[in-house]
């Protein structure tokens, strides 16, 4: 509250936009001297979390965590969230959820703290996290009281894992540790794998949206850094100019200054590019881009940067049939044959009709047939094309019922490559 809206609470937004969770304001330090709560909720508002007593969808409660101010209203009001939003776990199965944080205590070994998103997690159960398994041994709750069991929404520290699990990974409760040892062995070998992988290729860049777009994805999603505000306000109008009724394109995050680490990690998180204008990478970024796989585009020309977002959006665009009509032809009489069914004697008055093309044929304005023209004949012989100002024969397949004064229209369907407008 004494602070306001900092680097990093910007940055949770971002995160927690990008995957789609809800989010509610704890504002903090509300006992502090020049603490000013609506300061926060103008600058939060500005973020895109309107507080509901502004008439916005995002609840704030004012706390002091150190005085224990409103620490009840806090909890009841997360509780009432996840009521509405129907955020329910089953407690009844296996224990499975998150690594917060681990580190290697000289004295204890693997200490890991786990946050339990479903199931019961009792000590002595066998867990496997990533590339690393184990034995629940012992079990402490944020107090650092030992607990027997940990149940959903309950952040635990526990000793047990062979190795030091990164935050982040998947953990997950198993039947027995000969299970657990053959998990973690098989996600070792998969973690190389993928390591290896992203070393190979990228994961997200402009010339593997097309790739993208077949699986059904039509987003593009972009994190862009320039040099100053104007440039990046700049940028964003012309952004926001991109036609976007079949290809949306996200502005994840915007700022001024160079490309950081965090940048970086939110591009891999959401699957963005990163664009930076007049700026470069700065202190490890360059290097964990590498590690996750995300491409970082520089430019010093500004439309350079519109031209390969266009081409890049236009490469994510389906491409479109179009029917093109090739001939036109009347029907002026029609013979009976044994062998080949009706035969109608015709006339080409537009283009070039030939054997085995689409046509339809069309009576007193209604299409009554859609196939292919089976037989093309000029006099006794068969013929690959008849052009227009002659006389032919056309037997179309599979359709007997042609009569005199119906017209065959002759045409082709192309896959066209859609632009943008």
């Amino acid at each position: 509250a004494d602070d306001g809206v900092m680097p990093q609470t910007v940055e949770a937004i971002d995160h927690a936009k990008a995957a789609g969770v809800p989010v509610m304001v704890a504002v903090n330090k509300i006992d502090v001297e020049g603490a000013d709560p609506n300061r926060v909720r103008g600058e939060l508002a500005q973020q895109g979390l309107t507080p509901a007593d502004w008439g916005g969808d995002t609840e704030f409660v004012d706390v002091s965590a150190k005085t224990r101010q409103n620490l009840e209203d806090l909890l009841e009001t997360l509780v009432t969230l996840a009521e509405l939003q129907e955020l329910k776990a089953n407690p009844d199965t296996r224990a499975s959820g998150f690594v917060i944080e681990s580190k290697l205590d000289p004295g204890r070994g693997a200490v890991v703290t786990l946050l339990v998103h479903r199931g019961r997690m009792k000590v002595g159960d066998a867990i496997v996290a990533g590339e690393h398994e184990g034995r629940v041994k012992a079990m402490h709750d944020f107090r650092g009281q030992r607990v027997q069991e940990a149940t959903p929404g309950m952040p635990v520290e526990i000793l047990g894992f062979d190795g030091v699990p990164g935050a982040g990974e998947h953990f997950r409760v198993v039947e027995n540790e000969r299970e657990a040892r053959r998990l973690a062995n098989e996600r070792g070998i998969r973690l190389k794998q993928e390591a290896i992988a992203r070393q190979a290729r990228r994961r997200v860049s402009l010339e593997d949206v097309l790739a993208r777009a077949e699986r059904g994805d039509k987003e593009l999603n972009l994190i862009i850094k320039a040099d100053v505000a104007g440039s990046l306000e700049a940028l964003a109008d012309e952004i926001a100019r991109l036609p976007h009724e079949q290809v949306t394109v996200n502005i994840i995050r915007d700022g001024v200054g160079g490309i950081t680490e965090s940048d970086v990690m939110l591009a891999s998180a959401s699957d963005a590019v990163v664009i930076g204008f007049n700026v470069r990478p700065v202190g490890n970024a360059a290097q964990v881009a590498e590690q996750e796989g995300v491409e970082i585009r520089t430019y010093s020309v500004i439309y350079k940067i519109f031209e390969e977002l266009r081409a890049a959006m236009e490469g994510m665009l389906e491409a479109v049939a179009v029917e093109e009509e090739m001939a036109r032809v009347e029907v002026r009489a029609t013979f009976k044959a044994s062998r080949v069914g009706t035969i109608a004697g015709s006339y080409v008055t537009e283009g070039t009709v030939r054997r085995g093309a689409q046509c339809r044929l069309v009576r007193d304005g209604t299409v009554i047939y859609d196939g292919r023209i089976g037989s093309l004949r000029r006099f006794k012989d068969d013929v690959r094309e008849v052009t227009a100002g002659m006389e032919c024969g056309i037997v179309l397949e599979n359709y007997p019922d042609v009569k005199e004064g119906d017209v065959i229209e002759v045409y082709e369907t192309k896959q066209v490559e859609q632009t943008l407008s």
